[in-house]
């Protein structure tokens, strides 16, 4: 069979995020299953661009598995020389572990933690009102993220300035390439959660680690040490960069659409529905891969057994077959019914619910403190890495000149 050529994916970092949406677009038209030709160390991989496939993928685990990896390259596991974390595994060790993990997450427990989501927000949002400018990333976006990361695992008032510190560092460090290149952040972080671990046994209290450290798996076995501490990493990792794609993103959306900060400043009700249509145009997991446990057929093409498989949620998102021909324009009326932006399926972002609840809150406090604010997307700097699309810097005027 010839290989397709109307459409080619190549994997986006840093400024080359600008606009992945023209060729997503060529993928889904020309090329839903694409294939990634060798590199020449037998990487090869495939990409699915559609929503319908990407679905499709998302929800069987067993034959799309998550156990060798979330990326595009082979061998990572053993490369990274850990244990694998949560979102690297399969059901039922991976379904196990989340019954646990996500008791600390439930849209109750997320609701909860309005109050104080709320008094940070307010608080940054009027510096950044007060001072009129200011890189909203840094002032609001990640401290915002490490602080609600850090409460959901138990790490005591004390010790977050410290813990924000080591977040940006594991952070920045797996955009650019490895989480294992930050330096002493990682090692003191390990150390820290592993003296909590400790503490959380004698003194249980309702965090994670604690939910963790006293719960029991499918075999009646504890959880061990090291899947704690890999629940804690992805925490970080995953809890960060994300709600940071997704608050920025949104951001600029309003600042490029007046029409549409329009309807939400008339009604902020409509802010609520409206956090699904910024999740579905921003997607900051632009893109995760699993590997195949067998051949599989999908529109005509053949995956073989053993191949890595990119999800690419971001695409799916903006599919005019599933969300119709305006599907790449910002509509906050419109009704989502189903989007890609926390995956789906076993895999389905487990903190899905405060994701939405922060962004819900920040959007509200923005539009209510500065309502003629304006992002500047264009001077904005993206992070990089070749799977979430996120600004690590984004200038914010509170009165639009």
């Amino acid at each position: 069979m010839t290989e397709p050529t109307l459409a080619r994916f190549e994997p986006r970092s840093a400024e080359t995020w600008r606009d992945p949406f023209s060729m997503y677009r060529a993928l889904r038209d020309h090329d839903p299953v694409h294939r990634v030709p060798d590199n020449g160390e037998g990487e090869d991989y495939w990409v699915l661009s559609r929503f319908e496939h990407v679905l499709a993928a998302a929800v069987d685990a067993a034959t799309f598995s998550s156990a060798s990896g979330l990326t595009f390259h082979y061998g990572e596991m053993e490369k990274l020389g850990l244990e694998s974390p949560i979102v690297m595994m399969d059901p039922p060790e991976h379904t196990a572990l989340r019954k646990l993990t996500i008791k600390r997450l439930t849209p109750q427990r997320s609701a909860a933690l309005e109050p104080m989501i709320r008094d940070f927000a307010v608080g940054r949002v009027d510096r950044l009102r007060e001072s009129g400018s200011g890189d909203v990333v840094a002032e609001l976006f990640q401290p915002l993220a490490s602080l609600v990361v850090a409460h959901a695992l138990g790490v005591p008032p004390d010790d977050r300035e410290i813990f924000e510190r080591w977040t940006s560092a594991i952070v920045s460090a797996g955009a650019s390439g490895s989480v294992l290149d930050s330096g002493e952040a990682l090692g003191e972080m390990l150390t820290f959660f592993g003296r909590l671990m400790e503490a959380r046994r004698a003194e249980p209290e309702e965090d994670m680690i604690s939910a963790l450290v006293h719960g029991r798996l499918r075999g009646g076995e504890e959880v061990s040490a090291a899947k704690v501490l890999g629940v804690c990493f992805t925490m970080v990792t995953g809890g960060n960069d994300t709600i940071m794609g997704l608050l920025g993103g949104a951001l600029d959306l309003l600042t490029r659409h007046p029409d549409q900060r329009a309807v939400l400043l008339a009604d902020r009700a409509a802010i609520t529905p409206a956090v699904e249509e910024f999740l579905r145009l921003t997607t900051p997991v632009q893109g995760l891969a699993r590997t195949t446990t067998r051949d599989v057929e999908i529109a005509d093409r053949t995956i073989p057994e053993g191949r890595k498989v990119m999800l690419l949620y971001a695409s799916a998102n903006r599919d005019e077959r599933e969300f119709g021909d305006d599907a790449s324009q910002c509509d906050v009326t419109r009704r989502v019914r189903r989007q890609l932006a926390f995956s789906y399926g076993p895999h389905h972002c487990i903190g899905a619910a405060v994701a939405r609840l922060e962004a819900r809150v920040v959007l509200e406090e923005v539009l209510s403190r500065c309502p003629d604010f304006a992002v500047d997307g264009d001077a904005g700097r993206y992070a990089p890495g070749s799977f979430v699309r996120r600004h690590e810097h984004l200038p914010f005027e509170a009165v639009a000149s």
